[in-house]
Parts: structure tokens; C-alpha cells; sequence
């Protein structure tokens, strides 16, 4: 690796990987540079208005600007971030995780030690914001270079504007000299990232195909590792850009503002009656015509009048401009001089157009449109109860969610492994255990576990008495309680160990004579013995069916 700028975290060396002619799979928006030519890769952008992702990011900070944008964006915020005063909006949560208690103890106070770096309780919002609209953040991870061991000193935004993640991509032949189907063979991938305060995207005209400097004329390299970078998760692959939450929501926002300032315009310049005067001109030449009309114009619009402040007279010239009244000239032949009113516009009080663009606008960022109604109620019922629009809205604040927990993760990641507590390589069989969980409002999945559990727990009451005989223990817990395998272990060995301290009764749950709980062991085929069907008189049915 070049001498970038930043520290890099030390890594085992990795075993000789498969090889392959496509360079690995990258969603993050990276800029791809050819190892040998020195140059970045281009493309042909559809879209004249967004040559890069600045472009777009600005694009996104204006549409954010709209009053009707600004109220959806708040509405997402605050669903997703959820916090009072004395609580966290977010916890870590090692439930999963194999580790040991004094593990998890660590884990959960570094954590706790990074939302106090990012002042999360009290700048929580305005960071999920920033990220939602701009579709992408970046946080500079600051260390001591003496003491790399105290973790993680300070965490310091970024601007997206001042850096870009660069991946230089080198192409070889394979061990033989040529791969097979004459294709180069990827050697190694490289990545960076690049900072300049004049602006990043003007340096991306070509960098030396020479990496070794830190610092040169397009900017500082910094080491990934340095860095926390986390995006929105759409992106497009003909661009190769990443898009924010607001993309879908610049035309309507667009749209939604032509159709206000043109209702604005039409309602004053056709509210008003206005007066038509036609002004009979005769036979007079066109340039006499025009100024016998300013003529008659000037001597309605010039008053004498009185000023009682000063005790003077003088001439009070009333401009009228053209949306008061018309002047026409007619021609002899027609009717002479004559003065008639226009009429004001109608349906004015008209704004289904406007509510359809405001509807439309929320619609593209997934708010449901019942909250367009103010006096709309909040809804504590049962979950049948909770309209369709307000899960697919709850299903799209987790998604968000676990987006956004690409913050944490890689923080997370950097200030465990600097502080020796986890190795890189035991951190990659535990990150897809770990879960952050947010405070909720929306209570629609608390209400449905509770109503699922609570129609399951009636079944079992229903059926309690057939088990043994019609079903067994095993279908009923995973049929009727929809227990799984590893559900079934972690019950019973819960249940066993609180027996063995006294939390619970020994002889809880052995109603049914188990003898370590549950629902018994069944005799027969029908839950009696089959020696009480040995000798049952076959004649007693005429078919000759029996029990045996």
C-alpha cells in the first residue's frame, strides 16, 4: 500500500484467493482507475443537470429546501429517530453474538463511547438528516499516532463535496502468461480516498499512474481505514452513481412549485374586474391615433387634488398599469366610444391540482398520505386496525435503518480492533450477529407479536387435550407455536436451568405427567394402552372394524 495519509489497521497476510477478470462488486458511488493508464474511468451521463455526485447532492440540499419536502423529511427523521430526554435512541444488542460476558461488556461501553464522539444525544437527528439527504456522509476517524491503543480520539465530518473514494483496479496475465479467452486477469485492488477543499471533482480530470506521493497537486490520499464512509444503498449502475432518498422526490417537488407560483400569477392577474375602454378614433393617421389615446389615457389618470398637510394643491398622477384596465382604439365605421368590464376569473378557490402534486410528493418518499390530514387521529388499536400505507412506511424506516447502522458498524469495527479487543478476523464472524436497536413510535410490530402470541397460545389451549393423541409435542410446538429447532433448545434448556435455581416451580408444566415438563410422553397410538384393545369383541361392529 502507498504512503497515504492516516493509519491503516494491520491485517493477517490472506491466503492466495481464486482469481477472476471482473474487479470486485462496489454499490459506495467509487471512482475506478485503470493501474496502468493512470486515468478514470468515464461514462456517458444521461442526466445533463447531475455531471457528478455533487451535482446531485446539491440538487438534493435545494429540493430538501421545500416546505412540503422539509415536513416529509422531518417526518422520516423523527420516525426513525426516536429519543427522549433520560433514553437512547439507539443500543447494541449481542443476544446473537457468541461472545463472552466480559466481551459483550466491552463492546457495549465502546459503543456507548462512540455515540458520546458523535454527541448523539444530542446531535442524533441532524446526523441521520444530513445523511438521508444527502445520501452519503463521511466521518474522519481521529487517533493519537503515538497511541493508537487509546482508540478512537475524535470523530470529524466531512463535507461529500471536499472527497471521493477512488479503487485503482490492475489488470495482469495469468501464471501462463495469457488467461484463458485472452482476458486480464485482476491482480490487485487498491483503494483510497481523496480530499481537496478546492472542490474534489475538478482534480478528477486524471491522477499519476504513480501513487507513492501522499499529497499532490489534486489533493491529499487518505487511507481507507481513516475513514467512515456510508451511503443510501441505491445505486445506479449506468451511472455509477449513488442516488440519495430524495431522487424520486425532485420532480414532484419541481412540479409542485410551478403549479403554486402559476396559480399565484393566474389568480392576480384574473381576480380583479377590470374596465375595457375602445376609444373612437376616426379616420386619424396611425401616429395621431395612438397619441389622441395617451391623450385621453393622461386625463384620466391625472387628479388635482388637495393636500391637507401642506395646504397645496397639486397634480396627483394615479399610474394604472395594464392589469387595471385596457385602452383600444376603433376605427370609423364601428360603434363610437364605449367603456365595458372585463369579469374576474372563476373557480379561483380551485386547488386539486396542487393537493395532487403535494399527494404525489409524498408518495415518492414513502410517507403515507393519511398524514397529509391534520386532524387525522393516532391509532392505539389492534393491528388490523393499522392502515397498509403505515406498514409499508414502518418496513421502510427499518430498511433505512439498517442502512444508516453502516455508521456504527464501521466505527465500531475500527475502535474494537485499535483497542485490541477483537481481531479483524474474528470481527468478520461476528458483525452480521450484531443488531442496533432504535426506540419505536410506531408500535405496529409490538401489537402484532402480541396478537400473534396471543391467537398461538389459544390454539394451544384448544388442542391441550388432544396432544398425545391426535398430535405430538413436537408438531404442536412448531406448527401451532412456531417454534424453531434452535428455539426449542434454548426453551428447554432456559426452562431447566430455572428449575435447577428456583425461578421457577419443579414441578411446573407437568400437568400432563411429564416429568421434566412439557406435555408427556403419549402411550399408544391414541394415548392408551393397546393391551385394552386386545380383546375387544369383533362382532361388536358389523364392518369388523376395530381399534388394532
Amino acid at each position: 500500500m502507498a504512503d497515504f495519509f492516516g493509519y491503516e489497521i494491520k491485517r493477517k497476510k490472506e491466503a492466495t484467493k481464486a482469481k477472476s477478470f471482473v474487479a470486485p462488486s462496489d454499490e459506495e458511488g467509487t471512482l475506478d482507475i485503470s493501474g496502468g493508464a493512470g486515468f478514470f474511468s468515464q461514462y456517458i451521463n444521461i442526466d445533463k443537470a447531475a455531471k457528478n455526485d455533487w451535482d446531485l447532492i446539491k440538487k438534493y440540499r435545494v429540493t430538501a429546501e421545500a416546505p412540503e419536502c422539509d415536513q416529509a423529511i422531518d417526518d422520516i427523521v423523527n420516525e426513525a429517530i426516536t429519543a427522549n430526554e433520560t433514553d437512547v435512541s439507539v443500543k447494541l444488542n449481542l443476544d446473537n453474538t457468541k461472545l463472552s460476558t466480559a466481551i459483550k461488556k466491552k463492546l457495549i461501553e465502546e459503543f456507548n463511547e462512540i455515540l458520546r464522539l458523535l454527541d448523539w444525544k444530542n446531535n442524533g437527528h441532524n446526523i441521520f438528516r444530513r445523511w438521508y439527504i444527502d445520501g452519503r456522509v463521511f466521518y474522519h476517524k481521529m487517533i493519537e499516532d503515538t497511541s493508537p491503543r487509546k482508540g478512537i480520539t475524535e470523530i470529524r465530518y466531512i463535507d461529500p463535496k471536499f472527497i471521493k473514494k477512488v479503487r485503482v483496479v490492475e489488470k495482469g496475465k495469468g501464471r501462463d502468461g495469457v488467461s484463458k479467452e485472452g482476458v486480464d486477469l485482476v491482480k490487485k485492488v487498491q483503494e483510497f480516498y481523496i480530499y481537496n477543499e478546492a472542490g474534489v471533482y475538478p482534480a478528477f480530470q486524471g491522477i499519476p499512474g504513480n501513487l507513492k506521493g501522499g499529497v499532490n497537486s489534486q489533493g491529499i490520499q487518505i487511507s481507507p481505514d481513516a475513514i467512515t464512509y456510508c451511503t443510501s444503498g441505491i445505486f445506479n449502475p449506468t451511472t455509477k452513481q449513488v442516488y440519495g432518498h430524495l431522487h424520486k422526490a425532485i420532480k414532484p417537488t419541481n412540479q409542485l412549485r410551478m403549479m403554486e407560483d402559476s396559480l399565484v400569477i393566474y389568480r392576480i392577474s384574473r381576480a380583479p374586474e377590470r374596465r375595457i375602454f375602445y376609444i373612437d378614433v376616426g379616420n386619424l393617421p396611425k401616429p395621431k391615433a395612438e397619441a389622441y389615446l395617451k391623450d385621453i389615457m393622461n386625463r384620466y389618470r391625472n387628479k388635482v387634488v388637495y393636500d391637507a398637510s401642506s395646504g397645496e394643491i397639486k397634480d396627483d398622477r394615479n399610474q394604472m398599469s395594464m392589469l387595471e384596465d385596457f385602452w383600444l382604439p376603433r376605427r370609423e365605421g364601428g360603434r363610437g366610444t364605449e367603456i365595458t368590464t372585463l369579469g374576474g376569473g372563476q373557480n379561483l378557490g380551485e386547488i386539486e391540482d396542487i393537493n395532487y402534486f403535494r399527494e404525489k410528493l409524498y408518495r415518492s418518499l414513502n410517507i403515507p398520505s393519511s398524514r397529509l390530514i391534520s386532524d387525522t387521529g393516532f391509532n392505539m388499536g389492534r393491528s388490523a386496525e393499522i392502515t397498509r400505507d403505515e406498514i409499508k412506511f414502518s418496513k421502510f424506516i427499518q430498511k433505512t435503518r439498517k442502512r444508516f447502522c453502516g455508521l456504527f458498524q464501521d466505527v465500531l469495527k475500527t475502535q474494537l480492533i485499535l483497542k485490541g479487543i477483537i481481531t479483524p478476523e474474528d470481527w468478520d464472524k461476528v458483525r452480521e450477529f450484531i443488531i442496533y436497536d432504535f426506540n419505536d413510535d410506531n408500535h405496529f410490530y409490538e401489537l402484532k407479536d402480541a396478537e400473534l402470541l396471543k391467537e398461538r397460545v389459544d390454539q394451544l389451549n384448544v388442542i391441550t387435550e388432544y396432544i398425545g393423541t391426535y398430535f405430538s409435542v413436537e408438531w404442536v410446538r412448531k406448527n401451532v407455536l412456531k417454534q424453531t429447532d434452535e428455539d426449542v433448545a434454548q426453551i428447554d434448556k432456559q426452562i431447566k436451568s430455572e428449575k435447577a435455581d428456583g425461578t421457577i416451580a419443579t414441578d411446573a408444566g407437568t400437568d400432563l405427567g411429564g416429568p421434566e415438563g412439557g406435555f408427556g410422553e403419549p402411550v399408544g397410538q391414541f394415548g392408551q394402552d393397546p393391551a385394552d384393545f386386545e380383546d375387544e369383541d369383533e362382532d361388536e361392529n358389523d364392518s369388523g372394524s376395530n381399534f388394532t
